[in-house]
């Protein structure tokens, strides 16, 4: 994507209960990480003989009593191997099993990694055990590093509003909108291509390892998780691309366009990894801008910290705020195209206005992905492990 230059930021076979309940008994190991559960039966040449698994994400870390939630499980190995069964168990406080559906059978897993979704389940408020297993080709189970599921007896704080409109801007109502109760590739959305890239699926002059992938965007529990990892292909630059997903309207049968006057609406949970790139943005393909305006960007090493950027008539402003912007957290961001100033809302509190606006002709495509950072102005991703994002929504009111 021919981008101006970035500017710098300011520095489902459930297992038996009594093979996943031995599995906590002490014994050989083949899993790596703080916290294990203990193998049994896999001894001497058989333990010698196994890869090493490693989890490397494991969510949600929370619920809310009653309401259904999916798991998601990240793990990678030492090499690759089929395993008969990969997925999220969970335990209550007196022990019982109260594993995630959904699990996958005869799945490869290899150093490239691999993410299972589970299907989704209510619970009761309290505190759980949570933690990956995957079993071996001679049926032996072996748990991954547990953590605490925490599951409240509240109700998730919902997104300020203003009443009777669904958005914060009087007189706007909903045109087009996406829950992600399903994912729609094709008629509503476009996952492996957008002329915003140079080479249609990447891009490496906008200092970007992107390598677009539709696998790469996966739905479960009305959230669109995006994943990056590293890909099998190399940039014309020489550097090593990783696979990411990316959804766009553009190339779409619906083609939508974002329009002079409209708000959009995400609700998002930012990146903790290092290199990622998060965004909400537009993209029309023509004008010295392309029609570009960014609602966000985020970058984990300013892990307080939004960028908003009209580069059509330039504005911009590094938001920081420390209360609604973290790591692993959930904001709302909007943005109000208008035609002479182009307003930007967080949590649903106006925060920037830049006074320059779109125009009133001005339409493109909005586009929400994760990027990865080749470098330049921010750290590139180091080692392997996934780097997921995820959003709940994306919303336009006209």
């Amino acid at each position: 994507m021919q981008k101006p230059a970035r500017r710098p930021a300011p520095r489902h076979a459930r297992p038996s209960r009594r093979g996943r309940t031995a599995a906590l008994a002490t014994g050989a190991l083949a899993v790596t990480g703080a916290g294990l559960l203990g193998v049994p039966a896999v001894t001497g040449a058989q333990a010698a003989a196994l890869p090493t698994v490693t989890q490397d994400q494991l969510t949600p870390a929370t619920m809310v009593a009653g309401k259904a939630s999916a798991a998601s499980l990240t793990l990678h190995s030492s090499s690759c191997f089929t395993a008969k069964t990969v997925g999220v168990g969970l335990r209550d406080a007196a022990g019982k099993n109260l594993d995630f559906p959904g699990n996958r059978s005869n799945v490869q897993v290899c150093p490239a990694g691999l993410t299972v979704t589970t299907g989704t389940r209510t619970l009761a408020a309290g505190t759980y055990t949570q933690f990956g297993f995957w079993q071996d080709s001679t049926g032996g189970w072996h748990n991954l590093p547990s953590r605490q599921l925490v599951v409240s007896a509240g109700t998730p704080t919902p997104t300020p509003t203003t009443p009777g409109t669904g958005a914060p801007v009087a007189g706007k109502k909903l045109t087009w909108s996406d829950d992600f109760n399903s994912l729609d590739l094709g008629s509503r959305w476009t996952a492996d291509r957008s002329s915003s890239y140079h080479y249609g699926d990447h891009n490496p002059n906008d200092n970007k390892l992107d390598w677009l992938n539709k696998n790469n965007v996966a739905v479960s529990g009305g959230v669109a998780t995006f994943t990056a990892r590293p890909s099998t292909h190399t940039l014309e630059n020489g550097k090593q691309a990783w696979d990411t997903g990316l959804l766009t309207t553009e190339y779409s049968g619906e083609g939508f366009k974002v329009k002079a006057g409209d708000y959009i609406e995400t609700r998002v949970k930012l990146p903790a990894g290092t290199g990622a790139w998060p965004a909400l943005w537009t993209w029309n393909g023509t004008g010295g801008a392309h029609g570009e305006i960014d609602s966000f960007e985020y970058h984990s090493d300013n892990p307080n910290l939004l960028e908003l950027t009209n580069h059509i008539n330039p504005g911009h402003l590094y938001y920081t705020d420390a209360k609604a912007i973290a790591k692993d957290g959930w904001v709302t961001i909007g943005t109000l195209y208008g035609a002479t100033s182009v307003d930007w809302y967080i949590n649903g509190t106006k925060v920037f206005s830049d006074g320059k606006g779109v125009g009133a002709g001005w339409s493109a495509y909005p586009i929400l992905n994760l990027s990865l950072s080749a470098g330049n102005y921010h750290p590139a991703p180091s080692g392997t492990t996934p780097i997921t994002f995820a959003a709940d929504y994306v919303r336009v009111y006209r």
